[in-house]
């Protein structure tokens, strides 16, 4: 029988979670610069952005709990973000500590202003990824669907792929 308590399978360390810089990473500043960020601003950038964005699911998930408080109209600083976890009981076991440890590196790197600035770029890391996954993707599928099904797979991702570029376009005035 299993508790809440018991140990996540899924809270496995990986070599990323040690040889890992946030100061290098655009994704850690923008959210350290959504930490800082006055409300209309921060409402702006929650409006373009999601946590499918983030490469890191750290990142995503620290993302989706500043959007909820600002989409509340709370505030979003780093404390706040910090109490919503524990209150969530998202403070525990490995993944706890990835939270609350990402949470502490994001908030001291330094990037107080011009949470806008980072858009553009944790977008289009995101547009590039797709092509990457997309890619991996079909080589799967090419040897493990039905044959009956690969034409409809590719579709799929390349429907998903033009809507990624167009919203790109859309953040960048229309021009890509």
């Amino acid at each position: 029988m299993s508790t809440a308590l018991e140990a996540d399978p899924r809270e496995s360390i990986s070599a990323d979670d040690m040889d890992y810089d946030p100061r290098l990473d655009v994704e850690a500043q923008l959210l350290c610069a959504l930490l800082w960020a006055q409300p209309a601003e921060a409402r702006r950038v929650t409006a373009l952005i999601t946590a499918a964005d983030f490469d890191r699911p750290t990142y995503a998930a620290l993302f989706d709990q500043i959007a909820a408080l600002v989409e509340a109209g709370k505030p979003h600083d780093s404390a706040h973000v910090a109490l919503m976890l524990s209150r969530e009981g998202r403070t525990a076991g490995h993944k706890g500590k990835q939270l609350t440890t990402a949470l502490a590196d994001v908030t001291t790197l330094g990037a107080t202003g011009g949470a806008e600035h980072y858009v553009d770029a944790v977008i289009t890391q995101a547009y590039r990824r797709g092509f990457h996954l997309a890619a991996q993707s079909l080589a799967e599928a090419a040897e493990r669907l039905p044959e009956r099904d690969l034409f409809e797979h590719m579709c799929a991702h390349g429907r998903h792929l033009r809507e990624a570029t167009e919203r790109l376009t859309k953040i960048r005035g229309g021009q890509l």
